[in-house]
């Protein structure tokens, strides 16, 4: 239960919820800290000056927004909004969390109001501080966001397992511990408070008096208060709007609010939804138990570490003293330098652990939440956050199988003592008779002279530093510790990664070097050797590398047109015009198969988005596919909330589109060869999000593997 504390925290005040509310990104703020965080907006950006104007904007219109969110990653705060006529700049404080509190220009007026129903400033303006986006608020205020009961709830039962006796609510100093509750007063008594506040005479004597314990578990189980609609105060949920994600009562739908929406039963949804969520818990639940496997592993490579590590030093110490006096202090020096490489090696281990630790408590945390909320019987409130429940929990799962899970460090000491160039050296010294002078004939002259420089030792290749990142692979090599004879480049060779013969992929001094352009789900074999004027030196050892199966990959601010805008760490992007403009993917493909999907987050009056492929040097200012450099999709079926595939197979060289799970007719285009790159044209009337790291579709794998 304690690694669920940081999901019950207010990212504001860092304290437990207080009233929380929900707001449409689906993260949760205090009423309280809610209104601190408000800020002023210019009257020319307020909802009622554009609808004056006629324009058809949203509320809730994030993209318009954008412009407006002053968020600082150099301070993690928020600013306010200076260089406006109408807006002066006004000072802001700093909350225990981190994040900028704006108090109001004058002193509120005083009242009764809660928080929530309290009016709050003309056109204002509220930041999520987690996911920083802002929105301006509508005319109800605070009052149009929904309180969320099940958080509420799961706080209540947190707070109360942490309490560890129940206390008289009624002492006036130090207060004892209660032996009765009361629940009709809803009191707590200790002996002496209960004989001199409650008596057992008069109108008390039919009050029931159970012990502190059964009170507690009577508190819990008492019911709450029934959802009420945000916009009709008297009405119930009763109904679930598909498209809206939220519960509805009967008189939005009588008003015609959700008319062209899909309404289902609220009990129906809310069942459907518990069980998704049991489901994507499942999924989380054996990646933690990986993590705890996992983290038993680096443990036990601590162990084999140092174990290796005393081999090791007694080994080179072996060597050290089979040689002459001179080399002492030449021993010492590497010694010097396994330690080090020890040391390294620990260091790796133990900062993975640390970090698989952290990330452990944060998903166990998340887990433990989920199954508290699972509990709760509130069918509107549990709907209210399910959706992005689930979401976190799919999020979560995926963060564990990117190669969280694998060894970023080996156990074994690659280092061998060379001491053969030094061998040879030595017996390379020898005479050399001078010829006789003429005047001096007995006098023969003999030096000692260096035949000619050998050739470099074979370079070691560095596994710890060695590694793969979709379709690239990256090399480190070093000079064995005892070389003497410098090399002055190395060549760095790589398989076709089917394999056929090898081919030169670097040449140069540097002693790492990375390698773009792989083929995707393919295993390569690498090795390395190292020259100077005298010659090449032999092989390294040959290294495998295995590029990853399938693509993770974002849209590519580099190669875009600068009307486009890019959120979610260049995952989602809109556009500023209202002309097409392209976007491309940063990866590029040439062989195999590749699916990858995006979702139609915004939709509005009808525009035409295109979806597909290109050649890097597509035109950035038309739609998708009206020259020869893209194939793309632009109708048929493509809505809000729509998700479109896009299956790229290189094998066949095809090209096939799907829209929500289904394909869109036959092969939408064939005789597909060469490099592509994933593409997207859109005005700045949608939003997409591109979601990569897919398998191919299992019907698809099987009709290949038949084909």
């Amino acid at each position: 239960m304690e690694e669920m504390e940081e999901e019950l925290k207010c990212p504001v005040c860092g304290s437990f919820y207080r009233e929380p509310i929900i707001l449409p990104c689906s993260h949760n703020l205090c009423q309280a800290c809610a209104r601190n965080i408000l800020v002023q907006t210019p009257e020319s950006e307020s909802p009622q000056s554009r609808r004056a104007s006629g324009s058809a904007v949203s509320d809730y219109d994030y993209l318009d927004l954008d412009k407006m969110s002053l968020y600082s990653e150099a301070d993690s705060g928020y600013g306010s909004y200076g260089g406006f006529a109408s807006a002066p700049t006004t000072p802001c404080q700093k909350s225990p969390n981190g994040v900028r509190v704006f108090p109001p220009a004058m002193p509120p007026p005083a009242t009764h109001l809660s928080p929530a129903l309290a009016p709050v400033p003309r056109n204002s303006c509220i930041t999520c501080p987690q996911c920083h986006r802002s929105l301006i608020l509508d005319d109800r205020g605070l009052r149009g966001f929904p309180k969320n009961r099940v958080l509420e709830g799961v706080i209540d039962r947190y707070q109360q397992s942490k309490a560890a006796a129940l206390k008289c609510q009624l002492c006036e100093k130090a207060p004892k511990e209660a032996t009765v509750m009361c629940e009709q007063c809803d009191v707590f008594y200790c002996d002496p408070c209960r004989l001199r506040c409650h008596p057992p005479r008069g109108p008390l004597a039919k009050h029931r008096l159970v012990p502190p314990a059964q009170g507690r578990v009577s508190r819990r189980l008492s019911p709450r208060k029934v959802s009420t609609c945000t916009d009709h105060e008297l009405e119930n949920h009763s109904m679930y709007c598909v498209q809206c994600k939220m519960p509805v009562c009967y008189q939005c739908l009588e008003e015609g609010k959700h008319s062209s929406h899909e309404v289902k039963a609220l009990g129906a949804m809310w069942k459907l939804h518990k069980s998704q969520l049991s489901q994507a818990l499942n999924g989380l639940s054996d990646r933690a138990k990986e993590a705890k496997e996992f983290l038993v592993q680096l443990r036990n490579m601590v162990q084999q570490i140092q174990e290796n590590s005393v081999e090791f030093e007694a080994c080179l110490v072996a060597q050290c003293d089979a040689l002459i006096d001179a080399l002492n202090r030449r021993k010492a020096q590497l010694l010097a330098r396994v330690n080090k490489e020890h040391e390294h090696k620990l260091k790796v281990v133990r900062d993975q652990i640390s970090h698989c630790t952290v990330k452990l408590r944060q998903t166990t945390g998340l887990m433990e939440y989920c199954l508290e909320v699972i509990k709760e019987n509130d069918p509107s409130g549990f709907l209210q956050i399910s959706d992005a429940l689930i979401r976190r929990v799919h999020l979560t799962e995926d963060q564990w199988g990117k190669g969280t899970l694998t060894p970023r460090m080996t156990t074994d000491f690659d280092l061998s003592l060379d001491n053969s160039p030094l061998l040879q050296s030595i017996h390379q010294l020898d005479f050399v008779q001078m010829k006789v002078q003429p005047r001096n004939c007995d006098a023969i002259h003999f030096q000692t002279t260096k035949a000619s420089s050998p050739v470099p030792a074979t370079p070691i290749l560095q596994l710890e530093e060695c590694c793969t990142h979709n379709n690239s692979a990256t090399l480190s090599w070093k000079q064995p510790p005892l070389s003497t004879v410098p090399a002055e480049g190395y060549i760095l060779e790589l398989d076709d990664g089917s394999g056929g013969q090898f081919r030169e992929v670097y040449v140069g001094k540097e002693t790492m070097c990375t390698v773009d352009g792989l083929h995707f789900n393919s295993t390569y074999n690498a090795r390395v050797k190292a020259f100077n004027k005298t010659g090449v030196s032999l092989y390294s050892k040959t290294l495998v590398l295995q590029t990853s199966e399938v693509a993770w990959f974002a849209f590519d601010p580099g190669s875009a047109h600068s009307d486009i805008i890019f959120s979610n760490d260049n995952l989602t992007v809109t556009c500023s015009s209202y002309d097409d403009r392209v976007v491309l993917g940063k990866t590029g493909f040439s062989k195999g198969v590749h699916y990858w999907e995006l979702t139609v987050d915004r939709y509005d009056n009808h525009p035409d988005p295109a979806f597909g492929v290109a050649r890097i040097d597509v035109m950035k200012d038309v739609m998708l596919g009206k020259d020869d450099k893209a194939w793309a999709i632009t109708e048929g079926g493509i809505t809000k909330g729509a998700t479109i595939g896009v299956l790229l197979d290189l094998n066949r060289k095809t090209l096939t589109f799907f829209i929500n799970d289904e394909q869109q007719g036959p092969i939408a285009f064939e005789n597909v060869e060469g490099l592509f790159f994933p593409a997207v044209s859109l005005n700045r009337n949608v939003q997409v999000t591109l979601h990569t790291g897919l398998p191919v579709p299992d019907f698809y794998s099987s009709r290949a593997s038949i084909a």
